[in-house]
């Protein structure tokens, strides 16, 4: 990914005040609807973004953002925002349903060792062989195809978002998605 900067994030919490550093400006903490960037940015005054709002973050006029604060980490985030996230990107993966349906029909080893399937929380090499097997035979269509097809396996939903998580948190060595 050439350029990892996203249009839109999803807002995690509203933060009145922002979050120190000697000004007041209402911020708000959000993750990028592509990339899982997660950054804080100043709203205009009398915005109140509410959890899992869209806000556009991208080129040229921006109704609801004034400035793209500053990228920061899991860390960072606020208690609020951190409950939020695992709600919010439930929904983004849902919603970029074509997306990660062509990662499971494209996804190759990204070792030598480990096949990238292989990075997605409780898969191993025997879910990593019938994911492979099924997908030889027919390309996966959607996340219901996926999932019928392997029902021992956890939704895939989950596994995404569970993977974009740990991620995010700092818990992977590769990353699939961020």
């Amino acid at each position: 990914m050439a350029d990892n900067k996203d249009e839109y994030i999803r807002a995690l919490d509203f933060l009145q005040r922002g979050t120190g550093g000697g000004q007041d400006e209402p911020t708000v903490q959000g993750i990028g609807t592509q990339n899982f960037n997660l950054l804080e940015v100043v709203v205009e005054d009398g915005e109140r973004p509410r959890g899992g709002t869209e806000l556009y973050i991208g080129e040229g006029d921006r109704d609801k953002v004034d400035y793209i604060k500053q990228r920061i980490s899991f860390d960072d985030l606020s208690a609020s925002a951190q409950s939020e996230l695992e709600y919010v990107l439930k929904a983004i993966v849902d919603e970029e349903e074509e997306r990660f349906v062509e990662f499971f029909n494209n996804a190759t080893p990204v070792t030598p060792r480990r096949h990238a399937f292989e990075f997605l929380p409780g898969v191993g090499t025997k879910m990593r062989d019938r994911l492979i097997d099924e997908r030889e035979e027919e390309e996966f269509e959607s996340y219901e195809d996926i999932n019928d097809r392997l029902s021992s396996m956890r939704s895939v939903q989950d596994l995404i978002a569970d993977r974009v998580l740990n991620e995010l948190r700092g818990d992977a060595k590769k990353r699939l998605f961020t």
